[in-house]
């Protein structure tokens, strides 16, 4: 992706950090796993990288998200003093919007801001099925902004090319063979989409 038309917009960082995440989305692809990839950034640099591994650990809760917070928080360098809000000062990136219990989880860490591609029209905890993010009060946990759109279309169609395959994981694989991969990707309805 070409990111000039966006140097002078502000969103070049957010699509810099959008395509790595892309790149952890494309390895949980080959890894047949459900293409989700994100990216935590600290001080402009990524301080955690993650995809799914539910399928490779056989744990339902192995999301990306989760995946990386269990770095940041393993690695004494990136938290060395106990704190309630370990990731305040660090930007989430990923590629589908955060699941109700990932989106839960990262408030309760307290995390500053989330940038993701798509909507999760099924599970989402932004807004698309309930706005754990911020629509929901807490007595205690504070509330993030979570903003979409960013390679939106990049990320509905790594989900594509991952759900038109066979999934040797699933209980009941059905027969996929009479299935067209869509190419046309509609405008978002729930999400605001980002400036530029």
């Amino acid at each position: 992706m070409d990111l000039s038309a966006f140097e002078h917009s502000g969103d070049v960082v957010h699509l810099k950090w959008m395509l790595v995440a892309m790149e952890m989305a494309e390895e949980a692809l080959a890894a047949q796993e459900v293409p989700v990839g994100c990216v935590f950034v600290r001080d402009d640099k990524a301080i955690a990288k993650a995809r799914n591994r539910t399928n490779e650990l056989r744990n339902a809760t192995r999301h990306a998200e989760l995946e990386a917070i269990d770095e940041i928080l393993e690695n004494k360098t990136l938290t060395p003093q106990i704190t309630q809000y370990p990731l305040s000062e660090t930007t989430l990136y990923v590629t589908v919007e955060p699941c109700i219990m990932c989106a839960s989880a990262l408030r309760q860490m307290g995390i500053k801001e989330v940038y993701f591609g798509c909507e999760n029209d099924r599970f989402g905890g932004c807004g698309s099925v309930l706005g754990v993010n911020k629509r929901l009060d807490h007595p205690k946990h504070p509330s993030y902004e979570a903003i979409g759109g960013y390679c939106r279309e990049e990320a509905i169609m790594v989900l594509r090319r991952f759900y038109i395959t066979e999934n040797i994981n699933a209980p009941k694989p059905k027969s996929k063979v009479n299935r067209v991969l869509k190419t046309e990707v509609l405008p978002s309805r729930n999400t605001p989409t980002p400036p530029g």
